[in-house]
């Protein structure tokens, strides 16, 4: 699970982190990384997991693989990051491990544009 200072909840927070922030996406997810401009504790992670992924069911087990596989990288963000994870209808047929790679190399390509100058 994530800690609490760490979830996104507000939509003002993923609209300005859907638009004005980087994307990178792979075949199960894309995800938005933006920086706010405000001094930040911890980086906040938002997850959008809609009814073209599938049903009830499916979509939240989605939801709990991405917030668990998080909860591991939240230390390779910045702290001023929002960022926001889009899970794709692939997602839902995907494996554990599948879906963490697709997370992976989403996550390396947005932090490494993040700290180029």
């Amino acid at each position: 699970m994530l800690p609490v200072r760490s979830r996104m909840r507000r939509r003002r927070d993923f609209e300005a982190a859907v638009r004005g922030g980087r994307r990178a996406g792979r075949r199960l997810v894309v995800a938005h990384l933006a920086r706010d401009v405000e001094p930040a504790v911890a980086p906040r992670v938002g997850f959008v997991v809609s009814r073209a992924v599938g049903d009830s069911p499916a979509r939240n087990r989605v939801r709990r693989r991405l917030r668990h596989l998080m909860r591991d990288r939240l230390v390779a963000l910045p702290a001023e990051a929002r960022l926001v994870i889009r899970a794709n209808p692939a997602a839902a047929l995907a494996t554990y491990r599948e879906l963490a790679a697709d997370l992976d190399a989403v996550l390396g390509r947005l932090v490494a544009r993040a700290d180029a100058p």
